[in-house]
């Protein structure tokens, strides 16, 4: 009789084992397969994150212009990879944490990395601390980005700014020198004045100064048609003259800070008046 009740127990114990591997191969038996489109999003997103480590190869080849074409091409993946995923009405949340993934990678690691190698290294452990410096800002940003992207509780109006400098812009302010020595075709870029860009673009980027938005951007209609005539004529200036015209988008968007300062304690007092 001790054996039957042992047998009896047993067999309790591990019938519910056997039923949830039943079922969890039942289920992983019945996942739907993947389109093509359906995985695009991410696709981009990692073809992102490839661009980021392969400029740091360039960086280390000493092949800086190589390096800097990288960050760009990363910079545009980044802003396609959310427009497809919503425009598809396939945005998913690990999506969202692998877009952050490679943010960090691309803009908050890349930059810095480059901008030791090719100035701040003769600074020895002061450079790195720099380097390392803007990299946790960076962190910081994308952790405080996520987290708000969560709350629902906030304004419309406020989604059109952002909460600092957003991450592919920090990541081009990072090798903004850069840029200024091939715009003047120069070596006089000091170190110092790499590692104030570093400090300054880090300091932004986990401010509460709030930017624009481009995703959120609104025209007016007789604005719409000048706004296009003036991105093609940018768009051709690029390829004619890219070294000075990403230096102007530089000096544009530092230019337009205090503009969107003003535009949100505007929309703010208004906010607090009709409430």
């Amino acid at each position: 009789m001790p054996q039957d009740i042992d047998l009896k127990s047993k067999k309790k114990f591990f019938r519910p084992l056997f039923k949830n591997r039943s079922k969890n191969i039942l289920l992983k038996n019945n996942r739907k397969p993947f389109s093509f489109i359906s995985i695009l999003p991410n696709m981009t997103t990692l073809f992102a994150m490839c661009c980021g480590l392969t400029a740091i190869r360039f960086a280390l080849l000493g092949m800086w212009k190589y390096s800097i074409l990288c960050i760009m091409l990363s910079a545009i993946l980044d802003a396609m990879d959310g427009r497809l995923a919503r425009y598809l009405k396939i945005s998913s949340r690990f999506g969202a944490e692998l877009d952050s993934f490679s943010d960090f990678l691309s803009f908050g690691v890349a930059p810095s990395l480059i901008i030791y190698i090719k100035y701040l290294k003769p600074w020895g452990e002061i450079g790195w601390v720099i380097s390392v410096f803007f990299t946790m800002c960076m962190a910081l940003r994308l952790a405080r980005f996520n987290v708000m992207s969560l709350d629902e509780s906030q304004p419309i109006w406020k989604s059109s700014f952002f909460t600092g400098v957003p991450a592919p812009l920090g990541g081009f302010l990072a090798i903004y020198p850069i840029i200024l020595s091939y715009t003047f075709h120069t070596s006089i870029i000091s170190p110092s004045i790499a590692a104030f860009f570093l400090i300054l673009t880090g300091s932004l980027m986990v401010s509460q100064i709030p930017t624009f938005s481009l995703k959120k951007l609104t025209f007016k209609p007789s604005v719409v048609l000048p706004f296009i005539l003036s991105s093609f004529i940018t768009v051709g200036l690029l390829f004619s003259y890219p070294w000075q015209t990403l230096s102007a988008v530089g000096v544009i968007y530092l230019l337009s800070i205090p503009f969107s300062m003003r535009k949100f304690k505007k929309l703010e007092q208004k906010d607090l008046s009709t409430s």
